[in-house]
């Protein structure tokens, strides 16, 4: 019964996925779990550093007639990416012809009314590409997605990250500087009617988990 150490770009699933899990909640669910659970709360944000108990793999048997041919199908259940595009006043960018690539698959998608995209991905993808035909668009024309590399909100490396995706952070997320960040924080603090301090503390990080959606 092994104690698996998460790693920069793990979340639960592919996590599950390597160790021969069909889905997520043997390990999410089990008692040796239930602390990193509480501090957690979304299997699929963690931090690297975080503890994840792997259980046994436990037997199960299925009654079947001897000498006939049987067949059985594992259900493997999906994952589910979702992006939300907005302009810089978040008004949700609707109606966007996009390319998403995942690994080896392409998907032609269109946003929502509400800006949203959203596509089945298999549980071990790592990377992908947000790719827009339009010249014209206010923004880069392709955008790279790390699947899985989003931190909790009560970590200063995921608060830059969702600041970075709101359009907040303009700097290296992976070298933030420490000023620019105050900055970032002090904008979204005006933009969303919270005490200007320059700090992330939780009434801000409640909030910015709320816009950014996770």
């Amino acid at each position: 019964m092994p104690t698996y150490t998460v790693k920069q770009g793990d979340h639960l699933s592919s996590i599950a996925h390597d160790a021969g899990f069909s889905g997520i909640d043997t390990i999410w669910n089990h008692p040796n779990n239930a602390d990193l659970k509480t501090r957690r709360k979304n299997p699929n944000v963690l931090f690297p550093g975080d503890s994840l108990f792997i259980p046994d793999h436990q037997d199960k048997s299925v009654p079947g007639a001897t000498r006939r041919r049987h067949r059985f199908r594992v259900k493997r259940p999906k994952l589910a990416l979702r992006i939300v595009l907005e302009d810089n006043d978040e008004t949700p960018l609707a109606n966007l012809t996009c390319t998403l690539e995942v690994d080896n698959d392409s998907h032609s998608l269109t946003t929502s009314a509400a800006g949203l995209i959203e596509q089945k991905i298999e549980p071990d993808d790592k990377q992908a590409r947000l790719l827009f035909p339009d010249p014209d668009l206010p923004f880069q024309r392709e955008i790279p997605i790390k699947i899985g590399n989003l931190d909790p909100i009560d970590t200063p490396s995921g608060q830059v990250a969702r600041l970075t995706n709101l359009g907040y952070f303009l700097g290296d997320p992976d070298k933030p500087d420490k000023m620019d960040v105050r900055s970032a924080v002090e904008e979204f603090q005006c933009n969303h009617t919270l005490p200007v301090d320059g700090k992330c503390g939780p009434a801000t990080q409640a909030k910015l988990k709320e816009i950014h959606g996770c």
